[in-house]
């Protein structure tokens, strides 16, 4: 038997929690001393506390733990329940990391005014090109728009493409069109020297000869904001216009983001 210092701290609980679990009927002492008070508990009833506080923990109010108790939630049932709320949670950080990551490019672009960019800005003729794609649909330039609907596309494009027997020629572009004011169509495009024929479901297009102002980002894709608005800041200051869909050529995306290379193309006229 265990004091009830001792249960909590095995337990990993406060005694005032203990002491709520029992006036709850969630976890009674296995024995209560009559001239003192004193409660005691078994080893045996940390399997309840672990139920009990695994339950809790993925958001159901203790009225609704005594229920599941009553009805006798099996092990399998609790881990199910633990494994889905472990998804959420980790979804809750994906998305959190990916937020923070947003506000610290706001900050360096705010940082950034006024001085010149890291890197210069450099103006090629980029050659037409034939590409497959696959596109998508996302509600604005956000990030929080663009991201989930930009990653899962790459990654189709990349297990379709061996199956459609493609080899690729370039390296993976992206492009942007604005089809109306909330809604951008996302292109994940890979240069590739294809005729017709079943490819997939990957569609054929052909890219323009453009004039474009380039930038090369180093760095996490979700960081990008402040090298393009370096390269927005260069075509005022230039006096050139923006003369169509905006382009990321991935020069190089190891395991790691931070180590992403990718070079900004925007078309100016």
């Amino acid at each position: 038997m265990f004091s009830i210092g001792d249960f909590a701290r095995h337990g990993r609980v406060s005694v005032r929690m203990l002491r709520h679990y029992d006036a709850l009927g969630l976890l009674r002492p296995a024995r209560v001393d009559p001239a003192t008070g004193y409660r005691s508990y078994t080893a045996g009833q940390l399997a309840r506390l672990n139920r009990i506080v695994a339950l809790k923990d993925l958001g159901f109010t203790l009225e609704q733990v005594a229920t599941l108790l009553a009805d006798e939630v099996t092990v399998e049932q609790v881990r199910g329940m633990l494994a889905l709320r472990r998804a959420e949670l980790e979804a809750a950080l994906a998305e959190g990391a990916a937020r923070l990551a947003q506000v610290e490019a706001r900050l360096r672009t705010i940082e950034a005014e006024g001085r010149p960019p890291a890197h210069d800005v450099v103006v090629k003729e980029l050659p037409g090109m034939r590409v497959v794609e696959l596109t998508g649909v996302a509600a604005g330039f956000a990030p929080e728009a663009i991201g989930p609907v930009v990653h899962p596309l790459c990654a189709e494009l990349g297990r379709r493409l061996p199956q459609a027997d493609v080899t690729p020629a370039g390296r993976l572009t992206c492009y942007y069109e604005q089809r109306a004011e909330d809604e951008v169509i996302v292109h994940a495009a890979i240069p590739a020297s294809v005729g017709g024929g079943d490819l997939n479901g990957l569609a054929v297009a052909d890219l323009p000869a453009v004039r474009a102002a380039t930038l090369v980002h180093r760095g996490a894709i979700d960081g990008v904001l402040p090298s393009w608005q370096a390269v927005v800041r260069w075509i005022d200051d230039h006096g050139c216009r923006s003369a169509g869909p905006q382009r990321e050529a991935y020069l190089d995306c190891p395991e790691d983001p931070a180590g992403w290379v990718t070079e900004l193309q925007e078309p100016i006229g």
